[in-house]
């Protein structure tokens, strides 16, 4: 089955050797992504839920490239580094998801390797 590469904005994926997403067949899996611009800084340093929303209108770009959308989301995994965000990262989730309902995990981890970063998010999408 083919593959398709999709990359992103971020300035570490040819560093670090990965794409923002993989196609294969009708499943687009996006790889972690953070509020990071082009220039490697961390967008909205302290607002986890501006982060938050930066981070899924990456996602639905490149999702809209693999030929999908953020209605063929089938499941999100955020990673935080503040629990106490919780409020702010759900509420966001909830905005672009409510209809959605995709399958979630929200999970708080020690830290990014940028400490501005707040949260960072993975979905699996499937086209329908």
């Amino acid at each position: 089955m083919d593959k398709q590469h999709i990359a992103g904005e971020s300035p570490f994926e040819s560093v670090y050797g990965f794409s923002r997403a993989v196609r294969v067949g009708k499943t687009i899996y996006v790889s972690g992504t953070g509020a990071i611009g082009r220039d490697g800084k961390v967008a909205h340093p302290g607002d986890a839920y501006a982060q938050t929303i930066d981070v899924f209108k990456k996602i639905e770009t490149v999702l809209k490239e693999a030929g999908a959308s953020l209605a063929d989301v089938v499941r999100t995994r955020v990673f935080c580094s503040e629990i106490r965000d919780f409020e702010a990262i759900t509420r966001a989730h909830g905005e672009l998801f409510g209809a959605i309902r995709p399958a979630a995990t929200l999970v708080e981890v020690s830290g990014f390797v940028l400490p501005e970063m707040l949260v960072e998010i993975e979905v699996d999408a499937e086209i329908s």
